[in-house]
């Protein structure tokens, strides 16, 4: 693994606040401050295909980074946008349920949580 790529991936999972590109690369630019925005992107891409990361693209909002990299879910709050992770277990009985009823092939699930948070 590169070194660009391990300090992208090392940022994303420091956190664990679901960040964008654009967070992404003002961070590693500490580290490495004569990366461009295209190369971050570049990587975020490349570590999605590998599996290290997901992307997150939740009912229009700007893409995000997990990560996480195993099945999960998020919940995004529809004013701010915050995403945070969702402790329940993957839905898998569902899937299974709709499996052989349609007769579209299920490659990928996503169960976007929108909520509207309020200070306490």
């Amino acid at each position: 693994m590169t070194r660009q790529r391990r300090v992208i991936l090392e940022e994303i999972r420091r956190y664990n606040n679901h960040p964008a590109a654009d967070e992404i690369y003002e961070r590693v630019r500490k580290q490495l401050p004569r990366i461009s925005l295209g190369t971050v992107y570049r990587n975020l891409d490349v570590l999605c295909e590998l599996g290290e990361i997901q992307r997150l693209e939740l009912s229009g909002a700007m893409k995000r980074y997990d990560g996480i990299p195993q099945k999960h879910y998020h919940i995004r709050c529809v004013c701010c946008n915050r995403v945070d992770d969702v402790p329940i277990a993957p839905l898998n009985e569902l899937e299974d349920d709709l499996y052989g009823t349609t007769v579209f092939e299920i490659q990928t699930a996503q169960y976007p949580i929108l909520f509207q948070l309020f200070v306490l």
